[in-house]
């Protein structure tokens, strides 16, 4: 599971626009900004979560750590 603030760090890192993410993942534009306000791991269905995830992993993003251990982002070579 990733926390609101990986989502936020990971789309920053791949510079690209709420609208774009919702283009790749499948999740509402006001969704992703309703998860990106919140702190830890956001209160939502599992499965929009799951596609901004693998939506952001299929751009290069990389999530580590654990939501309650060091949880972050970094960009891994394609």
């Amino acid at each position: 599971m990733i926390i609101s603030e990986q989502i936020r760090a990971a789309r920053q890192l791949v510079k690209i626009t709420a609208e774009i993410l919702a283009e790749k993942s499948g999740v509402g534009v006001a969704t992703i900004r309703r998860y990106e306000l919140m702190s830890g791991i956001p209160s939502g269905n599992a499965r929009s979560i799951d596609a901004l995830q693998k939506a952001l992993e299929s751009l290069g993003v990389e999530f580590i750590g654990t939501p309650e251990d060091g949880p972050g982002v970094r960009l891994v070579k394609k």
